[in-house]
């Protein structure tokens, strides 16, 4: 029997001997703790580690306060419009941001271009949008927020889960002053989840270390892995501004598939049809795009505003963060910085 054989079974006897209660506060936080402990050292966290990633933790209130703060399942059916949006958040600072960070790791861009196939600007857009560039990655201690978000049972599945892969991270040698970021637990200058960085964290160039902290390359190449994972198509834009004909029937191209996940940002685009079929219904792209080519009409301000033909590659920037409010601000972030 191999050690991660043996790891995965001790894991799974752990996890039938040491249930997690209905509700964590059913349990003092530090007794919860020992739980999340076990758990780690069942999967095999070394105890070095274990010992300083959770020296004095205590629940922080301000990290509570905050995800019990985030909307719940909206019910209404009107959407802020995506212009003011775009405004704020596509605007001269990141714009110029990007440009010189990617005239900056033009060589490296290049490089990750050739091997993961997904354009430098749209790493360096993800970069700009998640944290400005590595200027804000959160000041929260990571250890901290996600035993608290574990011990506080609202997604204890995820987070218990996040806590353990967090002091798997630290085992490769990242203390725990570094380990900062968001009160949700993602970090770095992608802001990843210890999940993500696990499986996705890539070595950039080739100093033995996935450092996306303070390292360009390996911030650049993760977000590139993370792409290539989600399906990104070599070769096609996100999508492209497409003009509309006035009196356009939507009805005949609205979409009757219900989403399984983030049904409210798919629920606004059409159905799929080739760009040779858009074309026959009078919808123009403004950029070239292969005929031949699958895409989806948007339109969220309504009749008379900008219209988008979205690729299967703007579903890949949606499972970044399933948002269309973000995911065009990233693809139209991306094709400034390319301009």
């Amino acid at each position: 029997m191999t050690i991660r054989t043996l790891s995965f079974l001790l894991a799974a006897i752990a996890a039938v001997l040491t249930p997690p209660p209905a509700a964590a506060q059913d349990m003092s936080f530090d007794a919860y703790l020992q739980l999340l402990i076990a758990r780690a050292r069942a999967e095999g966290v070394s105890e070095p580690t274990i010992q300083r990633m959770t020296r004095g933790l205590e629940p922080s209130q301000r990290v509570i306060e905050l995800d019990r703060a985030q909307p719940g399942t909206p019910t209404r059916s009107g959407y802020p419009r995506l212009a003011p949006y775009i405004a704020r958040h596509v605007d001269a600072a990141r714009i110029n941001g990007g440009r010189s960070a990617h005239a900056s790791a033009l060589g490296t861009i290049r490089a990750i271009e050739r091997e993961y196939g997904v354009p430098g600007e749209i790493l360096v857009a993800i970069w700009g949008h998640e944290t400005a560039y590595g200027r804000v990655t959160g000041g929260f201690d990571l250890a901290q927020a996600l035993a608290t978000l574990a011990w506080e049972g609202r997604r204890r599945e995820l987070f218990s889960a996040e806590f353990v892969d967090l002091l798997k991270v630290a085992d490769k040698g990242f203390s725990r002053s570094q380990l900062k970021g968001s009160w949700a637990g993602a970090f770095g200058n992608p802001q990843f989840l210890p999940s993500v960085y696990l499986r996705l964290a890539t070595d950039g160039d080739a100093d033995g270390r996935a450092d996306i902290f303070g390292n360009s390359a390996d911030t650049l190449a993760s977000i590139a892995n993370y792409f290539r994972d989600a399906g990104w198509r070599q070769g096609q834009p996100w999508g492209v501004r497409a003009s509309v004909p006035g009196g356009f029937d939507w009805s005949a191209v609205e979409s009757r598939i219900v989403s399984p996940v983030c049904h409210r940002v798919h629920e606004r685009h059409s159905q799929w049809r080739t760009v040779g079929e858009w074309r026959a219904l009078g919808v123009q792209p403004q950029r070239p795009l292969a005929e031949d080519v699958m895409a989806s009409l948007f339109q969220p301000d309504g009749p008379g505003t900008p219209a988008w033909l979205l690729t299967t590659n703007y579903r890949v920037i949606l499972e970044y963060n399933c948002s269309n409010y973000y995911a065009m601000s990233v693809g139209l972030l991306a094709d400034e910085i390319a301009r």
